[in-house]
Parts: structure tokens; sequence; C-alpha cells
């Protein structure tokens, strides 16, 4: 890494930063494009060059709070979209100026991991949740992410997790040590009521789902179980699923003949999901493949009471506090519950949301992001130390 021998070791020092691999900025979509955004405007506050790269149709911009957007194209394919705007990425990258370190969201981008090491630039890879889990990519996709976990451990000079778990699987299957970067949480205090009650809901009063419609995020299990509760209040479903029209139609003949279910599809407008969020008496997360999920996050900072899918990465962010369920009929239960126990509902909305401000703080994510982008930038890299390159034969169950 010759490039970077000219650094200078001061914690004031100004760096160059790429970031790639997500739809870019303005964040409007999931969990890596708010942390990009997040992230790269206080990295810019704190004196750094930022640069993001974007695939946003219809969005031509060259700046955005300070970050510099490039905009460059995709094959707008579910296979194809990331890797093909990723490598034009690279391909940009590498033509350009001297760059301290890139961040590479997305474990699937791991192949062109070498094309930016030849040119000097050192790499940290986001390896997001167990992606090759997801029934949506089918056994090539599965093979082709398991694949690439193996290729980023290989070539990748740090590897982030966004959970604890993660890490354990990185270390057990791996070998290798991973940096342990979580989200941060926006935390709400108020939200107007008009839009709910525009959608013709009482605040806190009715249960909330956030989700893509996606087998693992057990959308359909929590609307088969509240369609057995004796349930009183509305169940709100914002979601949709751009690749899974079969599992559509399963939750809606599930919810079909149930007036106490709202399907609203997907709700784009912030400032609607947020009141959507902290008027919930509850938000109800069945996701179960990801690591720290950015909607719990988003539940949890707005006060609102959780109802989680019992699994290992969610009891973490929750500190185990919280309501949990493994099917249809736990979570029948836990509706009726929750309905009849006000009290102790607002007292763990509560606990939620000091939990998220202590813990899921953005500054906090952004000085781990600078610190290891100087890391990286002054020659620190996991490949020198020897990680087992590939997994272990047995199957990983944490």
């Amino acid at each position: 890494m010759s490039h970077n021998s000219d650094i200078q070791g001061s914690c004031g020092d100004r760096l160059s930063i790429a970031m790639m691999g997500t739809r870019g900025v303005p964040a409007a979509y999931g969990g890596f494009e708010t942390a990009v955004e997040e992230v790269g405007r206080r990295l810019v506050e704190r004196g750094h060059d930022v640069s993001v790269y974007t695939r946003r149709a219809g969005i031509r911009r060259r700046e955005h709070l300070g970050m510099r957007v490039v905009t460059l194209p995709a094959i707008p394919q579910k296979q194809l979209e990331t890797l093909s705007h990723t490598g034009v990425s690279a391909l940009h990258l590498i033509t350009r100026r001297r760059t301290d370190a890139a961040f590479v969201f997305n474990a699937a981008n791991s192949p062109f991991l070498p094309l930016l090491h030849g040119r000097g630039i050192p790499t940290a890879l986001h390896m997001d949740g167990l992606e090759w889990r997801r029934s949506k990519w089918g056994r090539r996709g599965t093979a082709y992410y398991r694949w690439a976990e193996e290729f980023g451990v290989r070539h990748g000079d740090a590897l982030i997790a966004d959970a604890p778990g993660i890490s354990d699987y990185y270390r057990d299957q791996f070998g290798v040590r991973t940096e342990l970067i979580r989200y941060g949480a926006p935390i709400l205090e108020r939200a107007p009521e008009s839009g709910v009650r525009d959608l013709g809901l009482e605040p806190g009063d009715y249960h909330l789902v956030v989700a893509r419609f996606e087998p693992e995020n057990h959308v359909l299990e929590i609307v088969e179980g509240y369609r057995r509760s004796s349930a009183s209040l509305p169940l709100v479903v914002v979601g949709s699923a751009p690749y899974s029209a079969e599992y559509t139609r399963a939750i809606r003949s599930a919810a079909d003949g149930d007036p106490r279910i709202r399907l609203l599809g997907g709700v784009y407008d912030p400032g609607l999901l947020d009141a959507l969020y902290f008027h919930a008496l509850t938000y109800v997360h069945g996701h179960c493949v990801g690591g720290t999920n950015p909607s719990l996050l988003r539940a949890i900072g707005a006060g609102t009471p959780v109802i989680a899918y019992d699994v290992g990465f969610n009891r973490e962010v929750l500190d185990d506090e919280g309501w949990f369920f493994s099917g249809a009929d736990d979570i029948a239960d836990l509706f009726r519950l929750t309905e009849s126990a006000p009290a102790a509902v607002a007292a763990q909305g509560h606990t939620n949301r000091v939990r998220a401000a202590s813990v899921f703080r953005w500054d906090d994510v952004a000085s781990a992001y600078e610190d290891l982008a100087r890391r990286l930038a002054g020659g620190e890299s996991i490949r020198h130390e020897s990680p087992r390159l590939r997994r272990r034969e047995e199957e990983w169950v944490g």
C-alpha cells in the first residue's frame, strides 16, 4: 500500500474515503443506505473527503450533505444489479485520485476487492447478515453468497459485522476477527398524529409490522397468528415483495376477510413511517437472518414496545426485553397479552427508547468507521493474520 506512505499519524488528518455497494444517497431504502448517509455526513463534518457511489435512477446530483455523489449505471435485474453497479464503481474509483480507504457494503461484492487492492486501496467489506439463508436467492444464489463470504475473508483488509452474532459466525466458521460496528437508531420523542389518523387509525390503538414480504421475515406467520387471536386492535402491515409474488399472495389470502388486518403496501414517506412506528401499540418484528436490523432499531428509537421473532440477533438488540414468538400460535397469545397490559407495554416502550439512545448512537458508529479508516490507511489488515480460508465443514447454527 505504498500510496499511503505519506499519511501522517495525527488524529486530525484528512482522509479520502469511498463508500460503494449500496443504492447510495440520499437514503431512501434499507439499512445500508441509511448507514452510508448517517456515517458519511458525519465523516464530512469531521473534515474528511467522502465519495458515495449511487445507482438511484432519476437522481442526478454531485453532492449530498457534503458527500461527493457519483451516480453510475447498473443492470436492473435482481441477480445482477448490485454486482454490476459495484463493478463499474470499482473501475471508476481506481482511475481517480488517491483514496485512503474504501468501505464496500454487501459480501456479494467481494470479487471486486482485488481490483481495488491492485490500485493500492485498502478495503473494509461489510458482511451484512447471513444472506445465503434467504430463500429468495434459490440454489445458485445461495451457493454464490457462500462462495463470496469465503472470497471476502481471503481478500478483505477488514470485515465489518453489524451484530455480535455475525462476528461469532465469522470467528467460528473462518477463525477471523471482524469489526463490530452496529447501526444507529433514530430517536423519536414525538410525531404528528395527522398521517396516522388519515389512514383511519387511532394513535396507540394498532399493532404494526414493517417488512419486505419474504419467508425469513415471517410476515405470513404474523398475519396467521393475528387472525387466530382475539385482538381487538387492528394489525397494520407495511411492506411489499419485489421478487416474491407467491409469498405475497399467501399473505393476502391469510388476511382476506378479516377487517382487522390492514395491508398498506409500501410506505415511502419517512415522516408517515416515523409516525406509524411512534403511535403503534406494538411493533411486530419477524426478521430472523439479518444482524442488527434497522426496522427494529427504528421501533425502539420511537419508544415502541416490540414483539419479536425469537432469534439471537433480536434478543441481543432488545437486551432480552420484550415479547418473543416462534410461530403463529405463540404470537396469537401475545397480541391478547399486550392489549390487556397497557402499563407493562408503556414501560417496555420507555425501556426500549433508553436503550436505543445509549447503545445505538450514530455518532459512535461514525467514530468506529473513522477509526477503522485510519487503521486501514496506516496499513492494518487481517490478511496478515492468516485466517482460515475455508469454512468449517459442519453447519453453523448460531
